[in-house]
């Protein structure tokens, strides 16, 4: 102010202007100082509760979220982060889940219905969007499942939105089709090599598939059906029924049976069944054998041994 005054050019009013102006200027940066430190900015929040609902969603839930076109299901995230403005309007950080027919690669015969791959996507949307909460299950957890509800889904693979790439990118295969498993789709697990088949893979309706009590595929059967010819003879001889009293008493006295009466131990399966005999044949050897009524408790073998003719048996008598 005072080198202003000294300066004669300048009149009284630019003085008094320029005054103002640096006071003006002051008051402005002495404002803008203050609403910076007052004002609030984002901050972080550790829940948000569904507009219209008591769930509560926090950081690492799955929710389903409103799609822009109201055709298409409702989309799927995870949850990374919840904060709010200075306004108190509610943003989620949310990593995306891709269904199959999202992907590059489309949808293909081993997704299944529920199936979601993690991407890499991430993004910030309204909480409003947020219609639901749903669980992700891990694949494994997923097949253990003895009810899947409507908001059970389940993940196996990460995704790469940009590239379509697949983490892992190798999964195990089954069945002739070679293909990773489905668990929408029936399968039958041969008792042999203990691989999974679809029923239609190996001719079979799902029906009869649903009512087996046993499964060997195609490959186990031929090697079962080579073990036994080699095993036995084909057919069993003409002499075996004529000699069946005479094997019976052969099979009773070798079937001894112990004297202890009453204790758990004396019921024994017998050692040899010869083919061909009926249930009564049997009991009657059973009979026979309480009728020996020998001393010591012995049996043939501790496995059932199939014999084909009267020659295998007395091998063993």
């Amino acid at each position: 102010m005072k080198f202003l005054a000294q300066c004669a050019w300048i009149s009284d009013s630019a003085i008094e202007i320029a005054a103002k102006s640096v006071c003006i200027l002051i008051l402005r940066k002495r404002t803008l100082a203050v609403m910076a430190k007052t004002r609030p900015g984002k901050r972080d929040l550790d829940s948000y509760t569904i507009k219209g609902t008591n769930k509560v969603v926090r950081a690492g839930d799955c929710v389903l979220m409103r799609p822009s076109d109201t055709d298409k299901p409702s989309y799927v995230a995870r949850v990374e982060k919840i904060e709010a403005d200075n306004r108190n309007n509610v943003k989620v950080r949310v990593r995306w889940y891709y269904r199959p027919e999202e992907s590059i690669g489309g949808r293909r015969q081993f997704h299944g219905a529920k199936e979601l791959f993690l991407s890499d996507h991430y993004d910030v949307q309204s909480a409003h969007t947020i219609e639901g909460k749903c669980t992700v299950h891990s694949f494994k957890n997923y097949t253990k499942l003895e009810n899947v509800g409507a908001e059970d889904y389940y993940c196996r693979f990460e995704y790469k939105a940009a590239t379509g790439g697949f983490t892992p990118d190798r999964v195990a295969v089954y069945c002739k089709c070679e293909m990773p498993y489905n668990p929408d789709d029936l399968m039958v697990q041969c008792e042999g090599c203990k691989d999974w088949y679809h029923p239609v893979c190996v001719e079979m309706t799902i029906e009869a598939a649903k009512k087996l009590d046993h499964f060997l595929c195609s490959d186990c059967s031929d090697d079962e059906a080579k073990r036994s010819q080699n095993a036995f003879p084909t057919s069993p001889t003409a002499d075996t029924k004529s000699n069946l009293p005479c094997l019976l008493l052969k099979l009773a006295a070798k079937l001894r049976w112990s004297q202890s009466v009453g204790r758990d131990e004396h019921i024994q399966r017998p050692g040899v069944v010869v083919q061909g005999l009926t249930l009564t044949h049997l009991a009657l050897a059973l009979l026979l054998c309480e009728l020996y009524s020998a001393e010591n408790h012995a049996v043939l073998c501790s496995d059932w041994r199939l014999l084909k003719d009267d020659s295998d048996l007395r091998r063993l008598l």
